[in-house]
């Protein structure tokens, strides 16, 4: 590293650690409250409080409130005990991250100490402090929820579209673990760890403004926060088969109702103490094997040569060795393990270390590969997450969080591992003339990419009263990105012997002579590397003032990114392919700017009465473009043809959203609740490949903050619960618009010679209406929840057959909508036996209970799955002796996931 470079770094560290003066933990919550005489109503001065089975605590002041700060998520029974008083106790008090929930304590006058007054916590809290859209899932409710991932309970929430936060792309969030970002750099799009929910303790899900303390995100942050060990060891163990259960198998090829092991799942979880009350542990662990509902039928291998060309069928080759049977073409399977050690060396210091390890592998659908399933690749993928965790009550008023992670990422999609394997064979091979569907080959395209983030994170709180919170924080993260992309060539392209085979007389089956795998060097439009080692960091301040009727956050947040890679000068001939001797005319690589952005937070919340919360929100929030978009084709090489490349661009702006928002919150009973929140949000520097245009006339992409688009809706929630029944419903009503679906929609509309977009469309998930209603039945021993979804159609682009007018005109994409969409998913379980403090459980899981046709996607001139506007020429175009045409349109993938039962029993402790 450069003297210059190192110097600016340790700067920025100083500066950032230096604003690291007080910061609120993202994954610890706040208890206030006040005691009363139960008499007078008077309140009670230096009464003790106490979270029963902790070391936290309180006294009430000289007005009989208190607070504890520092809290992590879970329940609790909170206890006052004060001298000439029964003590009292409310149980099942409810902590969520970030949130701070108020208590109320009437003391009954004693003078012996009588016995402790036992109250239950009301599940409906008015929660005063929230002045956005913010809503917590503990581990309670996703227990009885039909979920078996975070995401699955992520998607039920208000406001979450198809993975679309209120109308942004669906990279625009962040997803974070104890505190600590793992969403991947690269893509901006996937978690790159995950954990499973039994060792979930609370889930935060901001789908509207958020703090400062929150950033690279432009729509939502998902905040999930695991368990701890304690005093008690608990485990449980469990194992579940499954299959897709359907009447539709002329659709969904392969799948019999017999076959109960085609989802395989086990799962088992042990936490507790190692040293009763200073060591303790967590630990789980899950495999889990999907078959996956879609099949192909392997009729042919990779090597069989087939051709359809010709009109006339004398002349057609047709040769397949396959077995004719059907395998599965879009299966999962999963490894992950989890494991926390907590240490608490005092009641006011505490740390612990976690270690999260991912492994899963795959392949996804192709209907083009139906009849040639071996020639298509698989994705695999491994993470391995390390966070140390410090958090130290400094004070009754002031704690600090340091956390140091490091995440080590891998992902990759390939047909075999390494690019030179000597079973690749010849391109000729991969042939679809005439039928469509392949009839030999294999994919040639193969990716790896490796990405390592190590971060520091400092955080720090100080309630300077009652009414202040004062927050800030700071954090750096070192990112090593490789990625590596090739397209596998023939070694004997270019010599004229590239394609000389032999040919049998009888079947025309060809054996090419000439075939080696190679891959080419970066200077090639083949091959994609680089390894590039960007730096991001950023600070915030942020002050949290609670007042008797109104709640005000505001903040600001600070983020810097630097690069660290060049941008060719000249981007008319960025790789100096021509005149590489005309000084006027040749690209020199200059460094990329650092980028800074400052963005400003606020929101209000203002009690009306005791039952009623109005809020409001304000803020600016920058997100830096996914990284691939500043390093793609670092080579800058340019194709031949026009639009044929793409190229990153080291000097893109961080995009925006400036979003707004208006919420109401009113508890109707004690039992119930309503929430209603309405928004707007502009998008603005959405990234883009904008065409340039090369001295020889070639046209190319490269990306750049050019695109805009704004998002407005209505959400709506309900809730009530009593005892063991629960009931609700979130609606989420909103319009989605701009001129481009993705960052490549213009390029490939310019490339397709087709007029640009020039005004405000629907986005391709602008979805109208979203409609979520949940149920359940849920005791100790059985219990039951139903989760129906009923949700309108999303658009798509309609075309016209040939013959209409209307081909000749330019149409806008997303001009139409699809059917909308009804699914109900089923979560029961049923307590068969306890025995000596074991409990044997049955569950039930039915995803698509009623096994609707769901249209994931449909014919662009129908509107409709697995139909096509036929004409006659479509019919006689079609040459093949395996498939019809009808084949070509009806593919399985149009429609969702059948009905998918899951059945599953396990012990717990």
């Amino acid at each position: 590293m450069k003297q210059k470079e190192r110097k600016r770094l340790c700067l920025l560290a100083g500066m950032i650690f230096i604003l690291a003066a007080s910061v609120l933990s993202q994954t610890t919550g706040k208890i206030t409250g006040i005691v009363r005489d139960a008499s007078s109503h008077e309140p009670l001065t230096g009464v003790n409080i106490l979270l029963v089975g902790t070391p936290l605590g309180a006294a009430s002041d000289a007005q009989g409130e208190f607070y504890i700060i520092n809290v992590p998520p879970g329940a609790y029974t909170v206890e006052a005990r004060m001298i000439g008083y029964s003590p009292v106790r409310i149980e099942q008090v409810r902590v969520s991250v970030n949130r701070t929930v108020p208590v109320e304590f009437k003391l009954p006058a004693s003078i012996l100490e009588g016995e402790v007054v036992t109250v239950r916590a009301d599940k409906m809290v008015l929660k005063k402090d929230q002045t956005s859209s913010i809503r917590n899932i503990s581990a309670e409710d996703i227990e009885n929820l039909p979920a078996e991932s975070i995401g699955e309970v992520v998607a039920m929430q208000p406001g979450v579209v198809g993975g679309h936060f209120r109308g942004g792309r669906s990279n625009e969030v962040t997803y974070m673990i104890d505190g600590v970002a793992v969403t991947d750099a690269y893509s901006h799009s996937s978690k790159t760890s995950d954990v499973n929910p039994e060792i979930v303790e609370d889930v935060e899900v901001i789908t509207g403004t958020f703090n400062a303390e929150y950033g690279d995100a432009m729509s939502g942050v998902v905040n999930v926060v695991t368990r701890e060990g304690g005093n008690r060891l608990d485990g449980d163990a469990s194992i579940h088969f499954g299959n897709y259960i359907t009447p539709h198998k002329h659709i969904f090829e392969g799948l019999r109702n017999d076959e109960f092991d085609r989802i395989r799942d086990f799962k088992a979880a042990l936490s507790g103490p190692v040293w009763k009350n200073r060591v303790f542990f967590v630990s789980n662990f899950r495999w889990q094997k999907d078959m996956g509902h879609l099949s192909a039928m392997r009729l042919f291998n990779p090597a069989d040569f087939s051709d359809f060309t010709s009109q006339n069928q004398s002349e057609w080759a047709y040769n397949h060795t396959g077995d004719s049977s059907l395998v599965p073409m879009n299966g999962y399977e999963g490894y992950s393990g989890y494991g926390k050690l907590t240490f608490r060396f005092s009641p006011s210091l505490k740390a612990s270390g976690a270690l999260n390890w991912n492994r899963g592998s795959g392949q996804g659908y192709d209907h083009a590969s139906r009849f040639n399933p071996d020639g298509s690749g698989s994705w695999h993928s491994e993470t391995t997450l390390g966070v140390l965790h410090i958090n130290h009550l400094v004070s009754r008023s002031a704690f600090y969080d340091l956390r140091i992670s490091h995440n080590d990422y891998w992902t990759g999609s390939y047909l075999f591992g390494d690019p030179l394997d000597s079973r690749y064979i010849h391109d000729e091979y991969s042939r679809n003339n005439g039928s469509w569907f392949y009839t030999g080959g294999q994919s040639k395209s193969h990716f790896n990419l490796y990405e390592k983030k190590t971060g520091v994170k400092l955080d720090m709180t100080w309630q300077a009263g009652k009414q202040h919170s004062l927050k800030s924080g700071a954090e750096l993260s070192l990112i090593d990105l490789k990625h590596v992309w090739y397209g596998i060539r023939n070694g004997y392209e270019g010599s004229g012997l590239e394609n000389e085979y032999l040919e049998d007389p009888f079947t025309l089956q060809r054996l090419y002579l000439f075939y080696r795998p190679v891959i080419h060097a970066n200077e090639s439009v083949h091959t994609d590397l680089y390894h590039e080692k960007p730096v991001q960091a950023s600070a915030y301040l942020q002050d949290k003032m609670e007042f008797d009727l109104m709640v005000v956050n505001v903040g600001l947040r600070f983020d810097y990114f630097d690069p660290k890679n060049r941008y060719p000068s000249n981007y008319r001939n960025p790789a100096n392919q021509i005149y590489s001797d005309d000084p006027a005319r040749i690209s020199v690589l200059k460094k990329s700017d650092v980028k800074t952005q400052v963005s400003p937070r606020l929101g209000l919340s203002y009690s009306l009465g005791g039952n009623a919360l109005l809020r409001f929100a304000y803020g600016h929030f920058l997100q830096m473009p996914p990284l691939t978009y500043f390093y793609q084709n670092s080579g800058f090489w340019i194709a031949a043809w026009d639009y044929g490349t793409r190229n990153g661009n080291g000097q893109l702006k961080p995009q925006k959203t400036i979003q707004y928002e208006v919420g109401l919150f009113q508890q109707l009973t004690r039992d119930m609740t309503l929430e209603v929140a309405v928004w707007y949000k502009d998008i603005y520097d959405l990234v883009t490949a904008t065409v340039y245009t090369t001295y020889n006339q070639t046209r190319y992409g490269m990306y750049t903050n050019k695109e805009y688009g704004n998002a407005r809706g209505l959400e709506v929630k309900y809730d009530w619960r009593v005892g063991v029944l629960s009931a609700g419903l979130n609606y989420t009503f909103g319009y989605t618009k701009g001129v481009a679906d993705n960052p490549e929609s213009s390029f490939s509309r310019a490339g397709s010679e087709k007029d640009p977009v020039n005004k405000l469309i629907p986005l391709n998930w602008d979805q109208r209406h979203t409609l979520n209603i949940y149920a359940g039945y849920n005791t100790a021993g059985y219990g039951a929840t139903l989760m129906l979804y009923l949700n309108s159609g999303q658009p798509y682009t309609w075309s016209p057959i040939s013959q209409s007018p209307l081909s000749a005109v330019n149409l806008f994409p997303n001009n139409q909508y699809r059917p909308g969409r009804i699914s109900t998913d089923l979560n029961a379980y049923l307590n068969l036996a306890r025995f000596k403090g074991a409990s044997l459980r049955l569950t039930l899981l039915v995803y698509n209970l009623f096994d609707r046709l769901n249209e994931s996607w449909v014919n662009s001139q129908t509107g409709r799955a697995y139909t096509a506007v036929v004409q006659e020429t479509d019919i006689l175009g079609h040459r093949s002796l395996f498939s019809t045409y009808e084949d070509v349109y009806q593919n399985p993938s149009m429609y969702s996931t059948p009905r998918s039962v899951k059945l599953g029993l396990g012990i717990s402790f």
